[in-house]
């Protein structure tokens, strides 16, 4: 699925870089190469245009549908990753971990970087600080948490998705109490944010 919305995007941005040259009001994106997809062509060239703005678009229906695919199956192989990550970073997260099972055996710390691998070596080998996240960066949990404190976040997240999978894994019921844990956990780390900003305008105030 990634790798087609990787390929489609760059595949658009040529299509239309080239279709610009051929036609009038080209716009952008992949979007940009539906609309080229659909023009009638009149040379070889512009057939040429047409037909790779045309691969484009056909690339990005494919990761729609496996995006829909991904959102009907994940939740039977694994409810509670699913839900508590959503079906897609649930299902890079198993990709990346080599399957389920695998997931399942790893420390919260190793799921926590999980896709960081280059920065995690760069750490190791002395050339970059230790990276606070991987893969679970897209996580409105992290993502939607300020700065200094995705660590915490990523952390907390990190925890309970590593229970979630060994969940999934050795019972396969959903736990519900891994979720309720894991939403007062943040409710707790984005209190802080609260906290700072009435000591900030009570400073201000005064």
């Amino acid at each position: 699925m990634d790798d087609a919305e990787r390929v489609a995007n760059e595949l658009a941005e040529r299509a239309v870089e080239w279709a610009g040259s051929l036609f009038d009001d080209v716009d952008s994106g992949v979007e940009g190469a539906r609309a080229v997809a659909a023009r009638d062509p009149e040379s070889e060239a512009e057939r040429r245009a047409v037909s790779l703005a045309a691969r484009a678009a056909d690339l990005d229906d494919e990761r729609a549908e496996l995006a829909e695919t991904i959102g009907r199956i994940a939740p039977a192989v694994a409810p509670n990753l699913a839900e508590m990550a959503g079906p897609e970073l649930a299902a890079r997260l198993i990709a990346v971990a080599g399957g389920l099972e695998p997931l399942a055996k790893k420390p919260s710390g190793t799921v926590q970087v999980l896709g960081a691998e280059d920065a995690l070596f760069a750490h190791l080998s002395g050339r970059a600080p230790s990276p606070k996240h991987g893969i679970i960066y897209t996580h409105e949990f992290v993502r939607g948490t300020r700065p200094e404190d995705r660590g915490s976040a990523a952390r907390a997240l990190a925890g309970k998705l590593a229970l979630a999978a060994r969940a999934d894994h050795y019972a396969g019921e959903r736990r519900a109490q891994l979720h309720d844990d894991l939403r007062e956990r943040m409710a707790t780390i984005r209190a802080r944010t609260d906290d700072d900003e009435s000591d900030t305008t009570g400073a201000d105030d005064e």
